[in-house]
């Protein structure tokens, strides 16, 4: 056996690790697909649904496929009695986190309905039980955030459909036609984004043959970073800081002095601008208000200042910048962006759970060990 081991850059950076039918980044162009349609085209005319069950199944469906889909995720969207105790105590406490809760909860659904590892299953009932988390990601969400609050959870009203029952439960109210679209823009857009390191996290754990929730709350753990899904809220707080447009060049200035990141600018793919960042704007824009404006305003600004500060590092505006602006116009409490954007991304996950369920390789990388020599002599004690 050849044990001959390969160096490949830092954090795997450009290194393919597998073959996927289900989307790609083209990060020079500025450019990301789901199959083989534009992934922002789809965030303007497609429901969530829709793109949903094209990553599932490969294709757009028809009307009337999507009619027999919408009403599979209505189906599987109550959540077990025994997980909204699980929910009341994973909040207990000043210092609790959505999507820690979350992680508890989708766990404790997995365990209550008796999932099995996805090697024992067959591909239809992997489908059933990664459907059934995945729809039910949103309505724990909401019920989080209402407990959380001192309230009682709302019961989903699945006929609304995935965007505007999430946004009901959370508000207690129904939400605008223009705040449901706007989200849904946002959510089919974040759905998926090649091997970033939730997805990669939940195909790792898939090709181990564990269990739908086991895959579906590991990528959680990935998300949960700063540097992954938790940049939207900390965008916002930048946008906070910042104040006015007078204020913009002081605070950027500290920033790179500081040698500190500027949330919701950069990615580690796009070398021009994030086309879902691009989308998100004309969202934005079309709500229209001096925050928006803003928000616009300093997304311009902040690159002219970075090219004069540092030359060279050339940074455009990601998902984050404008997806916090979204979701706050949806009037959605900022301790739920991370939470909302998981309601996205675990749909994604879904299908690239059941793609790499059906390669029955373990991804088992190695590493170049770098530490003291061995062997070396255990001391007596």
């Amino acid at each position: 056996m050849d044990d001959t081991l390969i160096d490949v850059p830092h954090g795997l950076t450009n290194v393919v690790v597998a073959e996927t039918t289900l989307s790609d980044v083209r990060g020079q162009e500025g450019f990301y697909h789901y199959r083989q349609y534009s992934a922002t085209e789809l965030a303007t005319m497609r429901s969530v649904e829709d793109v949903w069950r094209l990553l599932l199944d490969g294709e757009l469906p028809t009307p009337d496929e999507s009619l027999r889909f919408t009403q599979e995720v209505r189906d599987a969207a109550r959540i077990s009695p025994h997980v909204h105790d699980v929910i009341r105590v994973a909040i207990r406490g000043p210092h609790a986190d959505p999507l820690a809760a979350l992680r508890v909860a989708l766990a404790a659904e997995g365990l209550d309905r008796g999932m099995r590892p996805l090697f024992d299953l067959s591909p239809a009932d992997r489908r059933r039980d990664l459907v059934s988390l995945a729809a039910k990601t949103p309505v724990i969400i909401a019920a989080i955030s209402r407990v959380a609050a001192g309230e009682l959870p709302i019961d989903p009203r699945p006929e609304l459909g995935y965007v505007a029952n999430y946004l009901y439960m959370i508000r207690g109210e129904e939400a605008s036609a223009q705040q449901v679209s706007a989200l849904s823009s946002y959510l089919v857009a974040a759905i998926d984004h090649g091997f970033n390191a939730s997805t990669f996290t939940a195909r790792v754990i898939a090709s181990t043959g564990a269990d739908a929730a086991a895959c579906l709350v590991g990528a959680l753990g990935a998300l949960s970073g700063p540097l992954h899904g938790g940049a939207p809220s900390r965008a916002l707080d930048a946008l906070d800081a910042i104040g006015t447009l007078e204020n913009v060049d002081s605070w950027v200035a500290q920033r790179i002095a500081a040698n500190e990141r500027i949330m919701g600018f950069g990615h580690p793919v796009y070398r021009t601008e994030d086309p879902r960042s691009a989308m998100l704007k004309e969202v934005a824009r079309r709500f229209g208000g001096d925050r928006v404006e803003l928000a616009i305003r300093v997304e311009e600004r902040i690159p002219v200042l970075l090219e004069q500060l540092k030359p060279g590092r050339a940074l455009h505006t990601n998902l984050e910048w404008f997806a916090a602006i979204v979701m706050e116009l949806c009037e959605l409490p900022r301790e739920l962006f991370t939470p909302t954007f998981a309601a996205a991304r675990v749909l994604g996950w879904t299908a690239n759970v059941l793609e790499q369920a059906a390669d029955s390789k373990i991804i088992r990388p190695s590493a170049r060990y770098v530490g003291p020599e061995a062997p070396v002599p255990v001391p007596a004690t």
